[in-house]
């Protein structure tokens, strides 16, 4: 199942224990590295900000650990990636079952993907590697880009 994640996954945008104040800074972050890979537009990160503003994505995973699956329309992108963050303490992004409750985040996936089919099909594949709880407990303690794609090779 996550082989089609790992194939995508870009590896200089995963970024492990990273330091963010708010949702808007880890879309962000995750988006520029993003786009300093050649794989979206300059307009990606308003545009994945602009959604999540709308249609947010906080995921409640129901453990300790709840995830974020931002992603924007597939004008701003140039060719498919995901990024990925752990995070040192949550952020506060809102749930997109409930769009009045906020959801504390700790692991992020940005999907940037060229065909809207591929957003759903990517969206329950990220969905399905983080229902595992060994997964999440183990990507939360990846010290490295190898560790995380290791875990998500197995997942």
């Amino acid at each position: 199942m996550a082989n089609t994640i790992t194939k995508l996954l870009e590896q200089k945008a995963i970024r492990l224990q990273l330091e963010a104040e708010d949702s808007t800074q880890v879309i962000s972050t995750l988006g520029n590295l993003l786009f300093e890979a050649g794989h979206v537009h300059s307009s990606f990160v308003q545009g994945a900000l602009d959604r999540e503003s709308k249609l947010p994505t906080g995921l409640v995973l129901g453990g300790e650990v709840n995830a974020a699956i931002p992603h924007t329309d597939v004008e701003h992108v140039v060719r498919p990636a995901l990024a990925m963050a752990t995070l040192k303490k949550p952020v506060m992004f809102r749930n997109m079952i409930d769009l009045d409750e906020e959801v504390p985040v700790s692991i992020v996936f940005v999907m940037a993907l060229k065909e809207p089919h591929q957003q759903i099909e990517m969206l329950q594949e990220v969905a399905g590697v983080l229902s595992d709880a060994k997964v999440i407990d183990a990507l939360i303690a990846a010290k490295n880009v190898e560790d995380v794609m290791a875990v998500l090779e197995k997942a």
